[in-house]
């Protein structure tokens, strides 16, 4: 369709950082990209974090150094935007 904006080139990164987007609109971090608003839901937001680790764990010593350190850094955050936002919940 001509007036759809250019998509970015896929790749491991791309869509490591789309699913991490996923998880900081689950945490309320983001706002929905349709419609504006932001939405908590812990529940999705451990969901996707969660299929971040089983990538992790499924891909590791077959990532670049690049990709691997993208991974590690985006597991990382999110899993402590989750704890934050669990303590902050209780």
């Amino acid at each position: 369709m001509p007036n759809e904006e250019a998509l970015p080139t896929i790749d491991f990164a791309t869509f490591v950082l789309s699913l991490s987007h996923s998880a900081l609109m689950h945490l309320g971090e983001a706002p929905h990209p349709e419609h504006g608003q932001v939405e908590t839901s812990l529940a999705l937001a451990k969901q996707t974090i969660d299929l971040l680790g089983v990538m992790e764990a499924k891909t590791k010593g077959n990532l670049s150094g690049d990709e691997e350190r993208v991974l590690t850094h985006v597991l990382f955050d999110l899993r402590m935007r989750y704890v934050e936002a669990t303590k902050a919940g209780a």
